[in-house]
């Protein structure tokens, strides 16, 4: 019997584009088919084995880019998978609901805004009751947007940044810690910017800094529980977010191209990481950040 679970060994520097991806924009929060060249979230690639059987996750801002990508596998490894999106973005949770239920197994969705906080508040209640509990969070919704400088940042635009990035997810994570039990996982997507920030993305540099921050006091806090706290920190990926950011046509050529590896990732190359953390073979990894960044240093 061919294991269809084996790795087949490539050369990591061309196993998706190399960059020099054409010029593009869109409103945030950006969509899937807008996005030129579409990003790979593992449709057609990932395979599970079973390591999330029976388990029920909710993932913010699932339904396009790593949030995508990590649904599409959750549900591959025998979960069931809530997730959260912007209204506007609806084609896209459609689309992703569609590939979990493929996998068989059950999935839902919730329009509406992070920032708000009884949204971000009953996503956690809803979910509960659509997959019959609860025991992974992935708090992966995010905004961001290019700054030409401090002394032009607008108040409501960084306003936007925070309550998106740290108030959303504050509220979730407050109202989903009393519906987990041991073996439970929080999964936090932060970013290689909270390490290395660029100056046109220091307010969500900040966010990105102060979730590595949130995930290693919460890690302390709930490991007397039984329930794991880690994040992810993805260097440059190409997701609908990045069309979105304000970028010329140089900076979305140049994407990711400054890497070891010589060019972005794809979502679907963040995916394994997500996995990892949320299943039995990281049971002894809390307060961690995983790097998934093409060989960028933290």
């Amino acid at each position: 019997m061919t294991d269809t679970n084996a790795d087949t060994q490539t050369d990591p520097r061309d196993k998706h584009p190399e960059g020099g991806f054409p010029a593009q924009e869109q409103e945030q929060p950006g969509l899937t088919d807008e996005t030129r060249p579409e990003p790979d979230h593992g449709e057609d690639s990932y395979v599970g084995a079973g390591r999330l059987e029976g388990r029920k996750a909710l993932i913010t801002g699932g339904d396009s880019g790593i949030g995508r990508a990590v649904a599409i596998a959750f549900a591959r490894e025998g979960a069931d998978v809530a997730i959260v999106h912007m209204p506007e973005e609806q084609e896209d949770a459609d689309s992703t609901i569609a590939l979990v239920k493929d996998a068989g197994r059950t999935g839902a969705a919730f329009a509406g805004d992070i920032r708000d906080e009884g949204f971000a508040t009953s996503i956690v209640d809803d979910a509960v009751t659509a997959l019959g509990g609860l025991d992974i969070v992935v708090l992966n919704a995010a905004y961001q947007k290019d700054r030409e400088g401090i002394e032009t940042l607008e108040t409501a635009e960084f306003d936007r940044v925070f309550r998106t990035n740290l108030y959303g997810m504050l509220y979730t994570a407050r109202q989903a810690v009393p519906q987990l039990t041991a073996g439970s996982s929080i999964i936090v997507t932060s970013s290689v910017q909270a390490f290395n920030p660029s100056p046109g993305l220091i307010d969500y540099a900040m966010t990105k800094a102060a979730q590595v921050a949130f995930v290693k006091a919460l890690a302390e806090e709930l490991g007397e529980k039984g329930i794991r706290v880690n994040a992810v920190a993805p260097g440059p990926i190409w997701t609908p977010l990045i069309p979105a950011t304000g970028w010329d046509a140089e900076r979305i050529a140049t994407f990711g191209t400054d890497t070891p590896l010589g060019r972005p990732g794809q979502p679907a190359e963040l995916a394994g990481a997500y996995v990892y953390l949320a299943s039995e073979a990281a049971s002894y990894v809390s307060g961690a950040v995983l790097p998934v960044t093409g060989g960028k240093p933290l």
